[in-house]
């Protein structure tokens, strides 16, 4: 299996889809809840499932469609979850106002940082030794794993919720995205093992909540989704110039991954489908049909 497209709906299941051919594979019930995000580990080997009070973890080569570990302790609704490089530990965010570090290997709680308003978003700096969270109060927390504390906060617009954010694959840039519909762009620095922060731009993305930010691998693009019902294509060589409008899905797109070589995006969106679309033409060039309700999230991996 090389490459795994996986997406999650609010008709409580979770779909494999054949890439090319667009043919549902295998689905998996999730009967409790809808699944708010899924990532897939870098062996390839399990996909983890953030559901409304827990993260589940299936085995992605066999049909078994019951979860083989579950990470519990969590209040609220799960919002995100990144899976760190090895696969050792993952990070989860909630509504709880927690963002909790997790041994993978065991399902334990190893490390637990407070926000005081619900987390919207979390993500890993390709250092490994940084998570980077957002909440609905507007802050953006970047936690230092060897200190275990928070190294900075930033409030982009006081009381305007963030809800995504992301971090470019060679670690220069953070971007984040907020309800009013606009981009924040901060350069990152390494130096002495710390990370400083230098504001580069703020652009209006949309005109509606930016639901997702994400960097391309290649870092020479940001997609952004909306609740305008369009993902937009920025060029971060050009100043986040707009590129491409994504036109064709009818309600909010909740999601987005780009593929490893950053030439196509895939999207998920409440009108029920997950589309391939090509970045040089701005086309759909696959439509996933299946399921019954809104899809929420998707996971991809064609390395």
């Amino acid at each position: 299996m090389s490459v795994i497209l996986v997406s999650s709906s609010y008709d409580h299941t979770i779909k494999f889809w054949e890439a090319l051919s667009g043919i549902c594979s295998r689905t998996i019930p999730h009967n409790d809840s809808q699944v708010n995000r899924l990532a897939i580990t870098p062996d390839k080997r399990f996909l983890a499932a953030a559901g409304s009070l827990q993260v589940r973890l299936y085995d992605i080569r066999s049909n078994n469609p019951n979860a083989v570990m579950s990470f519990e302790g969590h209040t609220a609704n799960i919002t995100a979850l990144a899976i760190q490089s090895d696969g050792r530990w993952m990070v989860t965010s909630s509504e709880d106002c927690s963002v909790k570090i997790w041994d993978m290997r065991v399902a334990s709680i190893q490390r637990n940082y407070i926000h005081r308003y619900p987390v919207t978003d979390v993500v890993i700096h390709p250092n490994q030794g940084e998570v980077i969270s957002c909440d609905q109060g507007g802050n953006i927390r970047i936690w230092d794993l060897s200190e275990n504390a928070c190294a900075h906060q930033l409030i982009p617009e006081d009381d305007i919720p963030v809800r995504s954010v992301s971090v470019a694959s060679d670690g220069t840039l953070l971007v984040a995205g907020n309800n009013k519909g606009n981009c924040y762009v901060w350069r990152m620095i390494n130096s002495k093992d710390r990370t400083s922060l230098h504001p580069v731009t703020k652009f209006r993305a949309h005109t509606k909540y930016v639901t997702k930010v994400l960097i391309s691998p290649d870092v020479k693009h940001l997609a952004t989704c909306s609740a305008d019902h369009t993902v937009r294509i920025w060029s971060i060589d050009d100043g986040f110039s707009l590129e491409t409008t994504l036109q064709g899905h009818q309600r909010w797109v909740w999601d987005c991954a780009f593929s490893a070589d950053s030439a196509y995006l895939v999207t998920a969106s409440s009108d029920h489908y997950v589309r391939l679309w090509e970045l040089s033409t701005g086309q759909i060039i696959r439509q996933y049909n299946g399921h019954h309700k809104g899809a929420i999230s998707i996971a991809l991996n064609d390395i």
